[in-house]
């Protein structure tokens, strides 16, 4: 039975890729710093972890190289959404959100560097639109998810020699916590919380698009209709993007938020 891990394991996306990666004969361990709900079963193993914490993480994942034949797949799905100003964002929150976002899935990919050469397995990314892409209001955001694909593709070519696959998801908006998270005053927040998204996507269908463009071996997987055509018009023009983005974003940015 192969062997994926999923950071971020609890939250809407992680349960949906897990769920269709079961479903396809796969055993799941799903780590995050809360595993509230989630129950060890044959097909799934909840690890909590706070991905921050460097040491907490590598004894984690010796545990779960020791514990499985093998390691076939890492998905790097942890992460949060900050909203807010940058001019109303302090240095503190900013580093926090790169704690998660990126550093967490750097030290992740640290520590199952070798299982995955071993099994020639797969790294995935779950970046997003802002990834590749400005979005208003979301410095902290795009900047770590920029940092993710810079990493993950440049990743690509150094483990391409051990026949090992470095895929980047990059998802629009997916309805996984909507009205369930409020802003704090640093703007940090669940992801799939936002409520001036466009075009929403259930997790489900999100985490079948993922998954599908795995099968296929897909280096860039656009995930959504939003994101599609995000990629197509960023590259063609970037102009007209950041007039598209700002218009619908920044419209929106600005309303309460429940």
């Amino acid at each position: 039975m192969r062997t994926a891990v999923i950071s971020g394991g609890n939250g809407g996306l992680g349960r949906a890729m897990a769920a269709r990666l079961e479903a396809g004969g796969w055993h799941c361990v799903l780590m995050d710093v809360d595993i509230g709900g989630l129950e060890h079963t044959e097909t799934r193993t909840p690890v909590a972890v706070d991905l921050t914490d460097r040491q907490a993480l590598a004894r984690a994942a010796d545990r779960i190289i020791a514990a499985r034949p093998s390691i076939d797949m890492v998905i790097y799905n942890a992460g949060v959404s900050q909203i807010c100003p940058f001019a109303e964002a302090d240095a503190a929150s900013h580093r926090r959100v790169f704690e998660i976002n990126y550093f967490s899935a750097v030290e992740l990919a640290r520590a199952f560097l070798h299982p995955i050469r071993a099994s020639q397995g797969t790294h995935l990314a779950i970046s997003s639109v802002a990834g590749f892409a400005p979005l208003h209001g979301r410095t902290a955001y795009a900047a770590s998810k920029h940092a993710m694909q810079g990493f993950f593709g440049s990743l690509r070519s150094e483990e391409a020699a051990f026949g090992v696959r470095c895929l980047i998801a990059a998802p629009s908006f997916v309805a996984t916590n909507l009205g369930n998270a409020g802003r704090g005053e640093d703007g940090i927040q669940r992801p799939g919380s936002a409520t001036d998204g466009v075009d929403y996507m259930s997790a489900e269908a999100a985490a079948e698009t993922i998954l599908r463009g795995v099968e296929r071996g897909q280096e860039f997987i656009p995930v959504g209709r939003v994101a599609r055509l995000a990629a197509l018009i960023s590259r063609a023009s970037p102009g007209l993007y950041q007039r598209l983005m700002r218009r619908r974003i920044a419209a929106d940015i600005s309303k309460p938020q429940r």
